[in-house]
């Protein structure tokens, strides 16, 4: 079975990382509940219907690294993996880092 979002939702992989302090002390991504949150496009709708009855086409790629704020998404469980499904109109930014 595969996931397919409707519109102008996007799956996106949640990417975690723990931050670490110059002293070397690992602070878990919940100290800061506030921060954006930051993973990979699985999947994308084909965009938003407008009112003239067209798709506005999303501009995200599948493998694209993307950072969003950390309410917005839903989380989702499908085949024992977690994945979150938010609008394109949510993503901040999408960065190039590894």
């Amino acid at each position: 079975m595969k996931l397919r979002p409707l519109n102008d939702h996007v799956i996106v992989k949640p990417i975690t990382e723990d931050e670490t302090t110059k002293a070397g002390i690992v602070l878990p991504e919940t100290v800061d509940q506030e921060k954006p949150e930051k993973g990979q496009v699985i999947e994308m709708g084909p965009g938003k219907l407008l009112d003239s009855g067209e798709r506005a086409p999303i501009t995200l790629q599948k493998g694209d690294r993307v950072i969003f704020k950390k309410y917005s998404p839903d989380e989702i469980d499908f085949e024992n993996e977690q994945y979150l499904v938010l609008r394109e109109e949510d993503v901040l930014a999408v960065t190039d880092e590894e």
